[in-house]
């Protein structure tokens, strides 16, 4: 399985390789009893409700951002990343509250309430899996089993999502990182196969993995901030900075919502959140599609995380982390613009 925009700092403060074998599990997939299987019937199976009280509800401090789920229009169904990184096994458990805690503080906070504005936030926790599946060796199906293992747990919440919770409404689906990995398969099998499906689909949000312009036999990427039933993906590096495994790779970038190489000017960054969500950062980063990546001049105040990475014979910098992060402000607001198109194009539905 090749290496992809999945790391962690401690990939940074340790070197690639010392990490790795760190947090590798220590024997084959097939040798270790699995957690048990989510029941979500459970509210604690679920990271995000819409109808309590969680880290989703949040907005950050001194923003004029309200939490409105009570009234939204459209659903969002969102795939938190990779907050397992130990060894002990090759998936989560659902129980380990010190991954729910870090899962719901940091990601769910972070990322998922970027939608509440718009949107009721469904948040499933599954049986992740451990980082390092995604570093597996190549002769090794132990990572591949414990991502499809991961996406069981996925597919399930999103189904009882569907039979129990939707009724109908638009929907918007969101990940990020394994989460888009995810997210991504969902699309294949339940929207770009099923004409409902994609007649509910406001726009899917893949963001922090590869995913391609032509992933789909029917669904295209979005190519303006208005337009619905699509998807956006983009993978955030310091300016300057190449990967070519990523040069064929989707990026629309979210000052925009274009796919063009225009530099946007950091004047149209709605806000940025930092790792501590205690504030917005305004005009944080400009930010430039290139070669299947986007481009970022590092922002000056502390918070937005970065990380060096091995590729093309030298380090670059990846903020793999904040890809959510620093364009919070215009995931919001293009949330609901997109939402809003929906709902016109569907007659005011």
């Amino acid at each position: 399985m090749r290496t992809r925009l999945l790391l962690w700092p401690a990939l940074a403060l340790l070197g690639l390789s010392s990490c790795l074998k760190i947090i590798k599990p220590g024997k084959d997939f097939g040798r270790y009893t699995p957690p048990a299987a989510p029941d979500y019937r459970m509210e604690d199976h679920w990271a995000a409700l819409p109808d309590r009280r969680d880290s989703a509800d949040v907005v950050p401090r001194g923003s004029r951002f309200e939490n409105q789920q009570r009234d939204a229009p459209a659903d969002v169904f969102f795939v938190h990343p990779t907050t397992y990184l130990w060894r002990k096994q090759w998936n989560a458990d659902l129980d380990n509250d010190r991954v729910n805690r870090f899962t719901d503080d940091k990601v769910i906070r972070g990322q998922a309430s970027a939608f509440n504005n718009t949107a009721r936030v469904y948040a499933p926790r599954y049986r992740q899996a451990t980082l390092y599946s995604f570093f597996d060796d190549e002769n090794s199906t132990n990572g591949a089993q414990a991502i499809e293992y991961a996406y069981g747990d996925v597919r399930a919440a999103f189904e009882y999502y569907l039979e129990h919770y939707n009724r109908g409404r638009p929907i918007i689906l969101a990940g990020h990182s394994q989460g888009t990995v995810h997210a991504t398969r969902l699309l294949h099998e339940f929207f770009d196969t099923n004409p409902q499906l994609r007649r509910q689909l406001v726009a899917a949000y893949l963001i922090g993995y590869e995913v391609k312009p032509d992933e789909y036999q029917i669904l295209r990427p979005c190519e303006d901030s208005t337009q619905t039933g699509c998807y956006v993906a983009w993978n955030t590096v310091a300016w300057g900075n190449e990967y070519a495994p990523y040069q064929n790779s989707l990026a629309v970038n979210p000052l925009t919502w274009t796919r063009d190489t225009i530099t946007g000017p950091a004047r149209l960054n709605l806000g940025g959140v930092p790792y501590d969500f205690r504030r917005l950062d305004k005009r944080i980063v400009d930010a430039k599609v290139h070669n299947g990546l986007l481009w970022v001049h590092p922002p000056e105040p502390k918070g937005y995380p970065r990380f060096l990475l091995p590729g093309n014979f030298r380090l670059w910098h990846s903020f793999h982390l904040a890809d959510y992060a620093l364009f919070y402000g215009n995931i919001r607001q293009n949330a609901a613009a997109r939402v809003r198109a929906h709902r016109m194009r569907l007659g005011g539905q």
